[in-house]
């Protein structure tokens, strides 16, 4: 029979009426207690638990590899709010946050263990809701700045007017002209995507609108481009402000008329196709320099979305990881549950000069040190943490912290003019006001409302 600890039944009392799961073991890892809670959460009477090995009562998706309360044992440390899945007596899996604890006598000696468990269903279908509300398509955003291009987009790919997105390099532009070509009357035509910086004049001329046969040396037999592959469907131009001043031209009369002629070829072919570009340049200065044309650029920029670079969203730093660890988690087979405090941290202060694609190659990094658990700094790419070793590191990160470090940080670039910064982050101004004061952000005396 295992040896049960001393719990007088003012003890058990107690451990009944609690919301968490609580069950003890014996050195034998045989259980010895097990609350009501534990009953309600696992589906196991507490009659059926008693005396059995805890891994045939608690089948958690670490019991095999990693028991969270054999380290415990092994190493004196107690685990807090890991969160793992376990299987309940009718095979519905569940997901819930653990604590372990060592149990000692009077004398300090070690008689057994405790774990406590609490139910994560809930905050799991939360989680799933908010991922849900902020997910539009295949981009995922809490910012304001973003919600506000959400808004619109609907309207903006119902229309067949050319779209120019602007925003750093790794913002996601691909990913937002894919939605608006889903969005689009033309979702059923094709979508095709043309990297103009990635290409020599000569060759880029040639993937846009192809060429016949003895076009040039190697031009053997006929080729479609891009625009004959995208005929009723969206054609994508990243890095337009690349392009020749030849090739611009060469563009420019495709938009105004709507033809074109492939290379070596006298006839032309009508197109109906929409076209959206992208630049991580400002357009508009580079026609300043004379360097892009400026009828071309009136052309492409009917409409225009600017992708703001994930500094100024760093809100979105929590959800994106998220994202990236479990699709990563899918791919690799891996049980990966996230980031931890000192990480997170990390994340929120380092600039990301790359945006979310450095994001998400740092994440794809740490995948290969981190075995499981959570991603630690050490599983990080070494110069990231480089640049972050000097910055003092928090031992917790809320979304409240976010909140106000996203408010602070909109606040200074709108020189803490309080309605520009309300409209930015998409409140109302007296919303901003008593997230101010609930927040202690010191407003400058000076500053214009």
């Amino acid at each position: 029979m295992a040896k049960r600890p001393d719990l007088s039944p003012q003890t058990r009392i107690i451990l009944d009426s609690i919301a968490d799961g609580v069950f003890t073991v014996d050195l034998e890892w045989r259980v010895t207690f097990f609350n009501r809670a534990a009953e309600e959460i696992t589906g196991i009477p507490a009659a059926e638990a008693i005396g059995r090995p805890c891994c045939e009562v608690f089948r958690a998706n670490v019991c095999e590899s990693m028991c969270v309360l054999k380290y415990t044992f092994d190493t004196g440390k107690p685990i807090v709010n890991q969160p793992v899945s376990i299987l309940r007596a009718d095979g519905t899996e569940i997901p819930i946050s653990v604590s372990t604890a060592l149990l000692k006598d009077e004398s300090d000696q070690v008689f057994g263990g405790v774990e406590t468990f609490r139910d994560l269903s809930l905050v799991d279908t939360l989680r799933r809701e908010l991922d849900r509300r902020y997910r539009f398509h295949d981009i995922i955003s809490r910012s304001p700045l973003m919600r506000k291009i959400f808004s619109i987009l609907p309207d903006v790919a119902q229309s067949e007017s050319s779209v120019l997105i602007q925003g750093e390099s790794g913002t996601g532009k691909e990913l937002l002209s894919r939605a608006i070509h889903d969005l689009s009357p033309r979702a059923k035509g094709p979508f095709v995507a043309l990297n103009c910086g990635a290409l020599p004049d000569t060759l880029l001329e040639s993937e846009l609108f192809g060429h016949v046969a003895g076009a040039f040396t190697d031009a053997k037999r006929n080729r479609l481009g891009r625009f004959a592959m995208a005929e009723e469907g969206t054609l994508f131009l990243d890095e337009i402000g690349d392009i020749s001043p030849a090739l611009q031209v060469r563009l420019l009369r495709v938009l105004e008329e709507r033809c074109y002629e492939p290379l070596g070829s006298s006839k032309s072919v009508q197109t109906n196709v929409r076209i959206i570009t992208a630049s991580n340049k400002d357009l508009a200065q580079l026609v300043e320099k004379g360097e892009f044309r400026k009828d071309l650029y009136y052309r492409v920029n009917v409409v225009k979305l600017e992708l703001p670079p994930l500094a100024r969203r760093k809100e979105d730093i929590p959800l994106l990881a998220e994202h990236f660890i479990d699709r990563l988690n899918k791919l690799r087979n891996k049980k990966i549950l996230g980031l931890s405090h000192d990480t997170l941290a990390l994340f929120m202060n380092h600039d990301w000069p790359g945006n979310i694609r450095e994001l998400e190659n740092a994440i794809e990094y740490a995948f290969i040190l981190c075995r499981e658990g959570l991603i630690l700094p050490e599983h990080l790419p070494e110069q990231l943490r480089k640049e972050n070793a000097g910055v003092a590191v928090p031992q917790g990160l809320t979304l409240q912290d976010i909140e106000k470090r996203a408010i602070f940080e909109a606040l200074e670039r709108n020189r803490w003019r309080r309605l520009a910064t309300a409209r930015e982050l998409g409140i109302d101004k007296n919303t901003l006001r008593r997230k101010i004061n609930r927040h202690k952000l010191v407003v400058p005396s000076s500053s214009p409302d």
